[in-house]
């Protein structure tokens, strides 16, 4: 029988994501296999993340960091660091309880300082190298492949991950293993609308709905959804069933007013769906502390039945409701080059058709294939491409959409369930336990020590 641990998780900001979503599911599925599990962080709003880490379902610790995000929108990369490393001096702390393995994703910076300072291993899950993802520094960049190096285990979302990791990470010899984000799948059950009160009736529609979950950043490319949507209302064939002219699009995603992106991103998407000449309208969850955005758009913006719905930091009963609601007809996962994606496995456990860009991991997620094996559509991020794939979807029989429904939840049960990711985590990191405590040479630790806490005066002192 296997050995149950007390696992930490480091995870420096949990909002609402795809990462975020991983390391709460896998948190989950190992504590439903009996190990002990806490998740230190460095941010936790309760009105910005998932309910499993605001309604005690789990333990989280939310470490107040002395310094923010950044001085007047620069220098992220940096106070990001020393936020972790502030969170890891808490961790060191002589009254912080110990545990048999870190799980660490996102940063590196923390793994050679719980090693060498707790004599634990360390179990590094990269969603992918964070040199890629930010304008950082050389010694930034170095610094990430240094401490990612120093890693007893490391595992990667995908493959694309995996090739993308070995490509920009030279010095790392070892090589990454594979293990998929998997999700609940009891979170995707159709939700009782008639009991479910006004966050959901509010949102859902008798309207063909096609519907885009992602993050308000403009890396995600949620323009391609607005853009695709506008032409296909052109394209649609004039024998179309006359309900398709009143299709609508839902973009549901984490927005967060901290970070300049999400605004200004939200704000040209906004001024995109002016230009096609589409209403909108914006909301969000009763439990949200966000205030809505006060943009100078249009008059565009309109109450009741719009053709644009933008749901801002949805509840996890209102993803639910969207991905199973018989008016939904697909599901559009715009992002290039996605390391993983956890947004089509979400619609293709709820049975919908996906149409994803095709590169990176939806390649791995999605079946592009004849009929008999189709889950989706992989397309280049073209908007008239998007818009005849869509034509293609929207007239779909009731046969051939039922039978695409169930290739699509048997390839997320079997493939991307939370029970095949919690098991292969388990294995991943029972075998980084195997390898015994970390030993450490007392002149190293007492450099790293003084280090750190020379790097979080130093932080505290800019602020």
């Amino acid at each position: 029988m296997p050995r149950k641990l007390r696992i930490a998780f480091i995870h420096p900001d949990l909002g609402i994501g795809g990462a975020e979503r991983l390391v709460v599911d896998a948190a989950l599925g190992l504590q439903k296999l009996g190990h002990s599990v806490d998740i230190y962080t460095s941010h936790h709003d309760p009105g910005h993340c998932f309910e499993e880490t605001r309604d005690g379902t789990l333990r989280v610790h939310y470490v107040v960091p002395p310094f923010p995000r950044a001085i007047k929108g620069k220098l992220h990369i940096l106070f990001s660091h020393a936020r972790q490393l502030h969170l890891t001096s808490h961790l060191l702390s002589p009254s912080a309880p110990s545990y048999d393995v870190y799980f660490v994703d996102q940063l590196s910076t923390c793994i050679p300082f719980l090693r060498l300072g707790a004599h634990t291993r360390v179990l590094f899950y990269c969603h992918f190298p964070d040199k890629l993802l930010a304008d950082g520094a050389l010694p930034m960049d170095l610094l990430e492949e240094v401490t990612t190096r120093q890693a007893d285990t490391i595992l990667v979302n995908s493959k694309f991950t995996a090739r993308v990791f070995k490509e920009h990470f030279c010095s790392i010899r070892t090589i990454p293993r594979v293990v998929y984000p998997g999700i609940n799948l009891d979170a995707y059950k159709p939700v009782n609308v008639d009991a479910s009160g006004s966050d959901i009736t509010s949102i859902l529609s008798d309207r063909p709905t096609l519907l885009s979950l992602n993050r308000f950043e403009q890396k995600k490319n949620v323009a391609l959804a607005i853009n695709a949507f506008a032409r296909l209302r052109k394209v649609l064939p004039p024998t179309a069933n006359s309900s398709l002219r009143t299709l609508r699009l839902v973009l549901a995603g984490g927005y967060d007013p901290r970070l300049m992106d999400n605004v200004k991103n939200l704000e040209s998407l906004l001024d995109s769906t002016n230009k096609h000449g589409l209403t909108y309208s914006i909301t969000t969850p009763s439990t949200s502390t966000v205030a809505l955005p006060a943009f100078n758009t249009s008059s565009a913006s309109v109450p009741g039945e719009p053709d644009i719905l933008f749901l801002l930091n949805f509840s996890t009963a209102q993803r639910s409701a969207l991905l199973t609601a018989p008016s939904t007809l697909a599901l559009l996962y715009t992002p290039t080059n996605e390391h993983f994606g956890i947004g089509p496995v979400e619609g293709m456990v709820c049975g919908l058709p996906i149409l994803a860009c095709d590169s990176g991991g939806p390649t791995e997620s999605v079946v592009d294939q004849p009929t008999t094996e189709r889950t989706g559509w992989l397309r280049r991020p073209d908007s008239d491409v998007w818009a005849e794939a869509l034509v293609e979807i929207v007239s779909m029989s009731d046969q051939e959409r039922q039978q695409l429904a169930e290739r699509a939840k048997r390839r997320a049960r079997e493939k991307f369930g939370m029970e095949a990711m919690a098991r292969d985590l388990e294995s991943a990191l029972q075998e980084t336990v195997a390898m015994g405590p970390v030993p450490t040479p007392a002149f190293l630790y007492a450099i790293l020590t003084l280090f750190l806490a020379l790097l979080v005066y130093l932080v505290r002192t800019l602020v």
